[in-house]
This record gives structure tokens, sequence and C-alpha cells, in this order.
């Protein structure tokens, strides 16, 4: 099945700030993802109900209609691929030349996203790597601080993690890296439109941590612990 993409030209949600963003169809999230139907934030209130329109093919278009919208974007443009959803792909493996088309499109813009697709394989990380090195920031997702450090060693992209629900000061990874909580967290001033930390693609950038929020949050943090004690 083709995933179905859909495009805002300006989000309204506080955190994110008024910067473009997308939703692609949830079939694109990884069966391995632990937060499917388990507290991933993306399913909730309005950008769940939004989210399941473009899943049922209600709303969006087709790859070929997002990439032509991205790249019709100003110069330097910051966006935000997938307030829900995740990289092209099926089962646990990404679709590689999907990903380079739209790494294409983003040619002189600043788009950034997430991911969780599994990077113990090599197809995987392969892809992400060239995304990264084109100016497309893919972050890889951790489920825990010490996931955290198990992403980076791979040296191939920057990486964020789920933190408990009171983890609001900056902390480390057990190995010693430093976690500093997403600034829109923890200021209601900021967003990602001025902070622009999960925009930058060095692999040697602090990992961004976010502590389970939302209305599944308990389920959220159940995640974190099942990694944490792992």
């Amino acid at each position: 099945m083709r995933h179905q993409y859909h495009f805002s030209k300006k989000s309204s949600n506080r955190k994110t700030g008024p910067i473009p963003t997308t939703t692609t169809s949830a079939e694109s999230c990884p069966p391995s993802c632990p937060l499917i139907d388990n507290g991933c934030y993306a399913e909730m209130s309005f950008q769940g109900m939004h989210w399941r329109k473009v899943t049922a093919r209600k709303r969006g278009g087709s790859l070929t209609a997002l990439c032509s919208q991205v790249a019709a974007l100003p110069t330097g443009q910051l966006w935000r691929h997938n307030v829900s959803g995740d990289l092209p792909g099926k089962g646990n493996k990404i679709n590689r030349t999907a990903l380079r088309e739209l790494t294409i499109a983003n040619t002189g813009r600043d788009g950034f996203t997430y991911t969780h697709y599994p990077m113990t394989l090599q197809h995987n990380r392969v892809a992400v790597t060239l995304a990264n090195q084109d100016g497309f920031t893919i972050n890889l997702s951790a489920n825990s601080p010490a996931h955290a450090d198990t992403l980076a060693d791979l040296d191939i992209a920057p990486v964020v993690t789920l933190l408990p629900i009171d983890q609001l000061e900056n902390t480390e990874t057990p190995a010693g890296r430093a976690i500093v909580i997403c600034p829109a967290v923890t200021h209601d001033n900021v967003s990602c439109a001025t902070c622009k930390l999960c925009q930058s693609n060095k692999r040697d950038r602090p990992i961004v941590g976010f502590p389970a929020h939302g209305s599944k949050a308990r389920a959220t943090q159940e995640v974190v612990e099942t990694f944490l004690a792992a």
C-alpha cells in the first residue's frame, strides 16, 4: 500500500510553532515501534483525529504531491516531517527510493523528522545516513537513555529519546552523553520554529529528551520503564 501524505502550510500547535508540517498514514510506522497503540502521542486529540483521516485516505495525497509542496517552500524554510507517521517503508524496512525523493525535494530547505525504524538493519542505517548527509535531518528515536546510547554509538544521525514523566531537568545517558530536555516542554515561549535543535544533524549534538506526556503518558512511561529495566 502506498502511503498517504498531508501537508500543512502553517502549524497551529504551540510547541511546533507556525511552520509547515506533514502527516503520513499510519501504515508507515514500523511494527517494531513499541508505542503503536501503546502511548503514542500522535494518536491523541485533534492530531489523532487528523491522522486517522489521512490514513483513511480522506485527506492528503501522494508522495509526488508532497515533494512538489516541499520543493515549493522558500529557501531555508524550517519544516517538520511527520507530526504523525514515520518514513516511507514497509514493515521494518525503509523505502530508500521514496526517502531519496523526499530528500531531494528538501534541498535548500531545513526539513527534519524522527524515525522509530530499527537501525539493526544495515539497509535502514544507510538510508538514514544518506538523508542526513544530504541535508534532510532524521533523528533516531530512542525509547530510553540507554537505548539512546546504543543509537548514538552507530554514529550515523542525531538522537532523541523518551524520558520518564517527571524528568524535567537536563540529564545524561548511562554513557555520559548530555540529554537536553526539549526546550518547548520547559519554556512556554519556545517552539520548534524558534529552537531548531532537532533540525541540527550534527551527530555530536546533545540528545534531545522528551518526557512522557499527553493523555496516554502512563502507557508511554511503561515503555520507558521496560527499556530502563532491560
